[in-house]
C-alpha cells in the first residue's frame, strides 16, 4: 500500500505533534496568517475569506494525499462554514482537515479553524467534492489504493471517516 504523502510545505503540517488539542484528530494543518486587506467595513475577516481558506486547506489535503497533481478533476458540490467567533487582523488561523465521509465518487471534507491569537476553534465548516474524467463530466470512482491512503493518513491520528 502507498504511505501518505508525508512531505511538510511551507503553509502545511501533516502528523505534527505540537498541534493543539482541539486539532488532535485532523491529519493536516493548514497555516493560514490574516492579511489586513482580507478584513471588512466591520473590522473582521471577511466571510467569503473563510472560503478561500477552505480551499487552500483542502487542495493541501489532497496534495498530501498524492491525489492533486494536476491530473485529477474535482468540482465542489457544496460547501457551508459556520462562524463561531469573530476574527481580526493580526491572527494565524490553524485550519485542521480531515475527510468525514468518503462516497463512490465523492468526499466530504471537514474543516475546524483555530484562532492562535484567541486559543479557539472560531468557525468550522464543511466541502463535498466529486471527482471526474478528465472531460470534466463524467464521475470518477477514488481508486482501492487512494482509499487505502485516505485511511492510513486519517487512523493515523485516531480518525476514521465514514464510507
Amino acid at each position: 500500500m502507498d504511505q501518505p504523502n508525508r512531505t511538510v510545505g511551507l503553509a502545511t503540517e501533516v502528523l505534527n505533534d505540537s498541534r493543539p488539542d482541539e486539532l488532535a484528530h485532523y491529519p493536516v494543518i493548514h497555516h493560514q496568517p490574516i492579511h489586513w486587506g482580507e478584513m471588512d467595513a466591520f473590522n473582521h475577516l471577511n466571510n467569503v475569506v473563510y472560503y478561500r481558506y477552505a480551499e487552500s486547506a483542502r487542495i493541501a489535503y489532497l496534495q498530501t494525499l498524492g491525489m492533486f497533481d494536476g491530473s485529477m478533476v474535482t468540482v465542489l458540490a457544496q460547501s457551508s462554514c459556520q462562524y463561531l467567533r469573530p476574527v481580526t487582523y493580526p491572527d494565524t488561523l490553524l485550519l485542521g482537515v480531515r475527510c468525514q465521509r468518503l462516497g463512490n465518487t465523492s468526499i466530504t471534507i471537514e474543516y475546524r479553524y483555530y484562532s492562535t491569537a484567541q486559543l479557539a476553534i472560531v468557525a468550522t465548516a464543511e466541502a463535498v467534492v466529486v471527482r471526474l474524467e478528465s472531460d470534466g463530466k463524467t464521475k470518477l470512482p477514488w481508486t482501492i489504493e487512494e482509499r487505502e491512503r485516505l485511511l492510513a493518513l486519517e487512523t493515523d491520528v485516531g480518525h476514521t471517516p465514514k464510507f
